[in-house]
């Protein structure tokens, strides 16, 4: 079955021949502007961004939409596909001047000489279309005129034919203004409902015009900001095709920026020379011309806030490869049923646990022995201070209590473990980087992170917060949604950087004052949304009655991964407390 836009064109031509997606028929406006009769084309590839759109081979009138189509045959609008009642145009109402300089354009387009029409034959341009849309000479320059909606010319541009650079306005200078700085404006309405090229500079133009394609141009890349977007509302695609330039491609992307959705972008091959245009690569090309800008149009791609299909697959390739490699693989914890249980140190790892029970002393181990295996770490620590960390990383490696630390002597046993200690702490800490600043923000984190990476040439980073309810935020009143604001940073900064976080978090009491003795997701303090931004919920309770001091070799504390969304909520393992060597060990 047909579809719409070709039974409209098949009731109004009903001569005409369909040949693959081709429409064919004597054209109906030649006879009409006293041109020898020539064939209308036209497109009619429902899935061509061109769908609908026609022209004369004669150019007796510029091509165009169905829209355009009617209006020059003066049909009724209702019976036009795509025609809205309600639009309004007023946007293009412009109080034009009683005086132009039509006259003066005629005699340029006379003064036009052979060697300027073979120029633009190099370009596969012909006479037919520099005659249509008026192209002259003024002995020195090529002169383009720039004709309005009112089908007159104010002001026209002239260029030097061998210095594109030498240029100036002729004219009316009020209509050399930025905001009528397009040439061939007319295309705009002609292309209601359809799609438009929009280059830079006149002699471009013809070359795609050549080609039968709609299109309009602005002097320089710079011309585009300050055309109205509002001018094109009624178009359904832009195609932007600029020159090859680091200038024309961000003047490109911030002209789709200020249209959206409708815009794409034709991007240049990588072998093209920079500097290239349309108007050098048509001379280059050839023949060959048509074929290649077709391609760069079917493959132009959406202005999109999303990115593209191949590069979302790509990226997904790349980081299922990076997860089966060596540095993904090496996110481990070190304790051997912590890692089993969450499948290696990735995404936010939520713990909370009640006061004392050595939250701090548990991810301390973990964060300097990852570190030791080389995986880069930053430790931002509102707790305990960096010489307290330190210290109790030299006790640990050591296997010596804080007092026996300050007091071993150089050539005792505890003074050689001392040392040994202190070398190992030393090689640690390119890797392991405390942060104090209480001043911390999510972009300060993301520099740290990206420093880091960069320093120690890693793909993964691990970042401990010790604790999430001592993270800056402006004022204590605004701590709840301070603490859910930090959240959704984390998340983002996980995404973004491929960085893995140890939070530690407060638990509630309950009403009684207790803390819960069954570990639940809504025994976590303060924020709602850790039960959504959690990769893993863990509750870290002790086994053990703080008031009993002969009870050190029975300190256990149990770790209870209480949601997550790839593993098995449980309990995951008991840890012993060595003391007094601030450190734990994973019992079965």
């Amino acid at each position: 079955m047909t579809d719409p836009i070709t039974r409209f064109y098949q009731h109004q031509l009903p001569e005409s021949e369909l040949k693959n997606n081709i429409l064919t028929a004597r054209c109906p406006f030649c006879a009409e502007r006293g041109q020898e009769n020539a064939d209308l084309v036209v497109s009619l590839n429902p899935e061509s961004y061109f769908h609908g759109y026609f022209r004369c081979l004669n150019f007796c009138v510029p091509g165009g939409f169905p829209l355009h189509f009617a209006r020059l045959l003066r049909l009724d609008l209702h019976t036009v596909p795509g025609f809205d009642p309600d639009r309004d145009y007023a946007t293009d109402r412009i109080d034009y001047p009683l005086r132009n300089i039509n006259h003066e354009i005629l005699e340029f387009v006379d003064r036009m000489t052979d060697e300027l029409h073979h120029r633009f034959r190099a370009m596969g341009v012909g006479d037919r279309l520099l005659a249509r849309l008026r192209i002259g000479y003024n002995g020195r320059y090529l002169v383009y005129p720039y004709i309005q909606a009112d089908g007159n010319c104010y002001a026209a541009r002239c260029v030097h034919p061998d210095r594109p650079e030498d240029t100036f306005w002729h004219g009316n200078e009020s209509f050399s203004a930025p905001a009528f700085r397009i040439f061939n404006s007319g295309d705009i309405r002609c292309c209601e409902n359809g799609s438009l090229i929009i280059t830079e500079g006149e002699e471009s133009l013809l070359a795609i015009k050549q080609l039968g394609l709609p299109v309009i141009a602005v002097p320089a890349a710079t011309d585009l900001e300050h055309l109205d977007t509002e001018r094109f509302t009624w178009l359904r695609t832009i195609f932007l095709w600029l020159g090859n330039t680091a200038q024309s491609h961000g003047a490109a992307r911030a002209f789709a920026t200020r249209l959206g959705y409708k815009v794409r972008l034709i991007s240049w091959p990588t072998t093209a020379p920079k500097n290239s245009s349309p108007a050098q690569l048509a001379v280059s090309e050839g023949t060959n011309f048509r074929r290649t800008a077709f391609s760069l149009i079917r493959e132009a791609r959406s202005f999109s806030p999303f990115s593209s299909p191949e590069r979302e697959h790509l990226r997904f390739m790349e980081t299922l490869e990076q997860e089966a490699g060596q540095s993904y693989q090496t996110m481990r914890s070190g304790f051997t049923g912590l890692d089993r249980a969450l499948g290696g140190i990735h995404g936010i790892n939520i713990m909370g646990g009640t006061p004392k029970a050595g939250k701090s002393c548990f991810f301390i181990q973990i964060a300097t022995e990852m570190a030791r295996c080389r995986i880069p770490v930053i430790y931002y620590d509102f707790e305990n201070g960096r010489q307290k960390i330190y210290l109790r990383t030299v006790c640990r490696l050591a296997r010596l209590s804080v007092e026996e630390v300050r007091k071993a002597g150089p050539g005792s046993e505890g003074g050689k473990r001392l040392r040994a200690a202190q070398k190992g702490l030393q090689q640690i800490l390119p890797w392991f980087r405390v942060v104090t600043d209480r001043a911390l923000s999510p972009e300060i984190m993301r520099r740290h992170i990206d420093f880091l990476r960069h320093e120690t040439n890693s793909d993964y980073t691990l970042v401990v917060i010790d604790s999430l309810h001592k993270l800056p935020f402006k004022n204590f009143s605004e701590r709840r949604t301070g603490i859910d604001a930090w959240l959704r940073q984390l998340e983002a900064i996980r995404d973004e950087l491929d960085v893995s976080f140890l939070v530690i978090s407060e638990l509630s009491r309950g009403r009684d004052g207790q803390y819960d003795s069954q570990p639940q997701l809504g025994s976590f303090k303060g924020s709602g949304d850790i039960e959504y931004s959690a990769d893993n919920a863990l509750v870290f309770l002790p086994r053990w009655d703080p008031f009993e001091s002969d009870s050190h070799d029975r300190r256990t504390n149990e770790l209870w991964l209480v949601a997550s969304r790839e593993q098995s909520p449980g309990r995951i393992a008991t840890y012993r407390l060595e003391y007094p060597y601030w450190g734990f060990v994973e019992e079965e």
